[in-house]
């Protein structure tokens, strides 16, 4: 098995029964190390903090993509 970082997360690689190279998130497996904050907050936030700042750089684009094209 190996750990490699892919499409923005990390990912667990293995060999199926048939050879075929084969690959998920390490999230779905028992390798994965549960995040500290989420541990914390046992469930009673939906949200963490660099989940949100990083919704905010993606709607501040968004924004300023859109003023761009309104000026063009």
């Amino acid at each position: 098995m190996t750990y490699k970082q892919a499409w923005g997360e990390d990912r667990v690689y293995f060999r199926d029964d048939a050879g075929r190279l084969r690959h998920m998130p390490v999230t779905w497996t028992s390798h994965f190390e549960p995040d500290v904050f989420q541990v914390t907050a046992a469930g009673r936030c939906r949200f963490r903090i660099d989940d949100l700042l990083r919704l905010v750089e993606l709607l501040e684009g968004l924004r300023d993509g859109g003023a761009e094209r309104k000026r063009s």
